[in-house]
């Protein structure tokens, strides 16, 4: 894991931040702190209590994933649907997986799921997504982390590859973004036209690239770097500059311009 900071240039000074303390607020950990040392500590639960009661006591934080799943699909429920245990057991290890799942397709993997169920599910899931994407309207990126913090909600649960751009202003505030690309990056499949078409109708004074590794391992591959040197390459030319390429994972993240690689 990278120690040193990078930040990407912009008008007045700095503060410097710790980088460690930077990735525990994104990979949203228990810790409250990493100063005070603090953790949120597992309280044990009244089993004769309902997930809801469970709830309303402890708070949800301290509740297993069946029982927010059954406080989500029938509230009045002392213990959770076996249908969602079978869920749980047939297609979740991780919550990743439901991200990608329409109403349809998680009744159909796991049928013991209604169809009530499934959509209480999706608009739940839904809605934890949007809380996590949520931003200022015009986000400034200061550093890599800040483009992972605005990125990795987005982009950490796919199942497949996607290649994104950031079209930033003359203060490094974010004015669009778009997706460009989905499949694995290649030098000579990724045209510089596409991207920096999508810069230019932006009026973009420079852009970022971001895009996720479904492996959950965001270290670069020679192709990423291949495409990423080409395409800084274009920006020189008509003068819209790649500030940098972050490669998103699960819970982490590279900088190629941080790690020296571009």
């Amino acid at each position: 894991m990278l120690e040193q900071k990078y930040y990407y240039q912009l008008p007045g000074p700095l503060i410097s931040e710790k980088r460690g303390t930077e990735k525990q607020y994104i990979e949203g950990n228990d810790t409250v702190s990493s100063d005070s040392g603090t953790q949120i500590q597992e309280a044990s639960l009244e089993l004769s209590q309902s997930p809801r009661q469970q709830l309303e006591q402890f708070g949800a934080k301290l509740m297993t994933t069946a029982d927010l799943l059954s406080v989500v699909t029938n509230p009045e429920a002392k213990q959770p649907d076996q249908a969602l245990v079978d869920l749980l057991a047939f297609k979740i290890s991780n919550l990743r997986a439901l991200n990608d799942l329409t109403c349809h397709q998680l009744v159909e993997q796991c049928p013991t799921i209604s169809i009530q169920q499934a959509v209480q599910i999706s608009a739940a899931i839904e809605l934890g997504r949007r809380m996590m994407t949520a931003h200022e309207e015009k986000p400034q990126i200061v550093s890599p982390t800040d483009v992972a913090r605005l990125m990795m909600p987005e982009l950490r649960a796919l199942q497949k590859e996607v290649l994104l751009v950031l079209c930033l202003d003359t203060k490094n505030k974010v004015i669009a973004k778009r997706q460009i690309f989905e499949g694995s990056l290649n030098a000579s499949i990724v045209h510089p036209r596409e991207v920096f078409r999508f810069a230019i109708e932006q009026s973009a004074a420079s852009i970022i690239l971001v895009h996720n590794h479904p492996s959950g391992d965001p270290a670069p591959s020679s192709e990423d770097i291949r495409t990423t040197k080409q395409l800084r390459k274009a920006g020189e030319y008509i003068q819209i500059p790649v500030l940098d390429h972050v490669i998103i994972g699960d819970r982490d993240y590279t900088s190629l311009k941080e790690a020296d690689l571009v």
